[in-house]
């Protein structure tokens, strides 16, 4: 069946296309029929266009979640430049333009609202949400959700839930990369039926993969070789060449400069603002080749990318799948070079073991729980969060902070009950007198309590929410949607800090025998299948048969060619990866030294700040391996502490053997 002639022309009208690309139409015809659906399409191939389309037919607005904000703003770019009415709620907005899309938002003239999954924790914006009517949820990246998943966001989870209590009627999943265990771990937690899955061919034609075997030593003259083979008699193509660590994308972009090759690094150590610009500039064509980690690639949107180089190793399939997915848009020729070897791929594994919490961290969450609902008064058995914090505390990641924490609720340690700012500011637009002049009756009693409790210095005033309530007693959600509507009047500029979530919590699930063991199996489980992927990967880059191939397969696509004749195993040049450095391990004197140092250091640091640290053989390999953990981070250890990364290019497993024997030789 195919779409009627008015949405035909509607397409044309509102984007400018003749016809729907392969899947759109199925996708649409769905969602206009009332069906969640769930859309996995090649990177680059129009996932968005199915929901940017069918939002201009419903009648309500359409929720957008994505993971970054560089998506955001690459969706809502192209949506403004089609004249869509479309806003995101983000932290870049000033108070004027967060006032004017909740007032649009509000009116009904915006169609598309983009925000991240973070955005539901806020309850300014889960009060003022529920207030809307919504046609449809759009995840983007939806990959995220599942614990399969190359990319899991354990907030992503939430979703489902998040869905429910709005009351949302159509649900749409869009991924690029999902293996057939993924794709129906994400249908059944909206409850998508499988026809409603709609998959295209994964297969690119117009994909050059070449896995090229390079010592260390060789990599950037094999590098500069490959990049200027793209350019030709002097022309300059676009491309990306992506690293594993910051300082490496600065050392590569320095090097490819200085052989006249117009390149610059990009990190997530760069300001925001510098950011951008280079990106910015990559995109208009002023900027010929970025050298980057991770953190470049999703939101870039650019059609003529025609090669792209990793320099290292990439994490594993799916990331290989998503980064070269970036070149070739534009459907004409691109390469997809791999610089490979064994040296580096302790590096990747590595950032693997910094995620795993060790079983005293778990120990210091649950303790922390425990600490403060035994001691309330009331026996509401309710535990507030503070995320950072915490991790510091626990020496967790605040990613698998995160994960943790949605692993206690899934055992029913935890129920969410809901999130708030600990902190509110305020600084007055106008006079106080002026204001209050605006109000009267109850109105103006009410104001009045407000600023007469708060602590207001030169500038800003701190609303104190227990005094308020003493002097005038009314609930927080009343005091927050009056602090909106003064920012709204433009009578106050408000700032908010200190995100805080609010749990019940079921003291005796919490106190269940083998809850630390089995959180601990739960994290060591994942360890190993990040480790499994990474396995995975080095064979996929070893293999004898052809690469588009397989990789279609990985991603259950079973409508790809035998021998797809542009990739090196095609061309006859199967990739042997092999270690071209020698092991070096320091001496086990210089070990000890090293270790002696850091536990006295740490001893001595956390003593000082009233924090009791178990310095474990596990705690003490993440510091010779150069692993970094928020312990690490508060108390400067990498430039305090010498040895610090002296086993980098080690595999950890092998360094934490040494550490254990050399901590038992101590004992």
């Amino acid at each position: 069946m195919s779409l009627s002639p008015n949405l035909n022309e509607k397409l044309q009208a509102s984007f400018g296309f003749p016809a729907f690309r392969a899947g759109q139409e199925q996708c649409v015809q769905q969602l206009l029929a009332g069906h969640s659906s769930l859309a996995i399409f090649p990177t680059g191939s129009g996932k968005s266009l199915c929901y940017q389309f069918t939002a201009l037919q419903l009648p309500a607005l359409t929720l957008v979640v994505s993971p970054l904000l560089a998506l955001i703003q690459d969706q809502l770019d192209f949506l403004q430049a089609k004249g869509v009415p479309a806003a995101s709620i983000d932290s870049t907005l000033s108070p004027a333009q967060y006032q004017q899309v909740v007032a649009d938002v509000r009116s009904g003239q915006t169609k598309i609202l983009m925000v991240s999954v973070e955005r539901f924790k806020n309850e300014r914006f889960r009060q003022f949400i529920e207030q809307i009517p919504l046609s449809m949820l759009v995840i983007d990246e939806a990959h995220c959700i599942s614990e399969w998943g190359h990319n899991f966001r354990p907030d992503y989870l939430k979703l489902p839930q998040y869905s429910q209590q709005l009351n949302i009627p159509l649900v749409l999943l869009l991924t690029a990369t999902a293996t057939k265990k993924v794709k129906l771990d994400m249908a059944a937690k909206f409850a998508i039926a499988p026809e409603h899955i709609v998959q295209t061919g994964f297969y690119r034609p117009n994909l050059h993969l070449d896995i090229v075997p390079v010592s260390n030593g060789q990599r950037n003259a094999e590098l500069l070789q490959q990049i200027q083979a793209q350019n030709g008699a002097g022309s300059t193509q676009a491309g990306i060449v992506y690293v594993t660590l910051q300082q490496t994308a600065v050392d590569v972009a320095t090097y490819l400069k200085r052989q006249g090759i117009d390149a610059q690094a990009y990190h997530a150590g760069f300001p925001s603002e510098e950011r951008q610009q280079i990106q910015q500039r990559f995109m208009q064509g002023q900027l010929a080749v970025v050298v980057a980690t991770i953190a470049f690639g999703m939101g870039v949107d650019k059609s003529d990318i025609r090669f792209v180089v990793h320099y290292d190793l990439p994490k594993s399939i799916e990331n290989y799948s998503q980064e070269i997915g970036r070149a070739g848009r534009d459907g004409a020729p691109a390469q997809c070079i791999t610089l490979a070897n064994l040296d580096g791929l302790s590096t990747v594994e590595n950032f693997v073991y910094g995620d795993t919490p060790e079983p005293s961290g778990i120990q210091v969450v649950l303790d922390a729980i425990r600490q403060e609902t035994q001691a309330q008064t009331d026996a509401s058995g309710q535990w507030e969060l503070q995320a950072n914090s915490l991790a510091t505390a626990s020496n967790i990641r605040l990613l698998a902070l995160k994960t943790l924490l949605v692993q206690l609720e899934l055992r029913q340690v935890l129920v969410p009950k809901y999130a708030y700012f600990a902190e509110y500011k305020f600084r007055l637009m106008r006079t106080q007198a002026e204001l209050l002049q605006q109000f009267s009756g109850e109105r103006l009693a009410f104001l009045t309590a407000l600023f007469a409790t708060a602590d207001i210095k030169k500038v800003w005033g701190e609303v104190r929410f227990e005094a308020l309530h003493q002097q005038y007693p009314s609930d927080r959600q009343r005091v927050i949607s009056a602090l909106d509507y003064l920012q709204e009047q433009n009578l106050i500029e408000l700032q908010t800090r200190k995100m805080t979530e609010v749990y019940q919590v079921n003291s005796a699930a919490l106190n269940q025998p083998g809850l630390v063991e089995s959180l601990s199996d739960y994290f060591s489980t994942n360890e190993q299948k990040e480790i499994a992927r990474i396995g995975a990967l080095v064979r996929f880059f070893q293999l004898d048969r052809c690469l588009n191939n397989n990789l279609a397969r990985y991603f259950d696509d079973q409508q790809v060619p035998e021998r797809c004749g542009h990739c090196s195993v095609c061309a006859e040049r199967v990739a042997q990866l092999q270690r071209y450095e020698p092991e070096y391990w320091p001496s086990d004197d210089q070990l000890s030294t090293y270790l002696a140092g850091f536990r006295a250091y740490l001893q001595q640091q956390a003593g000082a700040a009233g924090l009791n640290v178990v310095i474990s053989t596990t705690l003490q390999s993440r510091f010779l391996t150069g692993v970094s953990v928020p312990l690490f981070t508060r108390f400067r250890v990498r430039a305090s502490v010498p040895g610090f990364g002296a086993c980098q290019s080690l595999r950890y497993g092998e360094v934490l053997a040494k550490v254990e024997l050399l901590t038992a030789t101590l004992g």
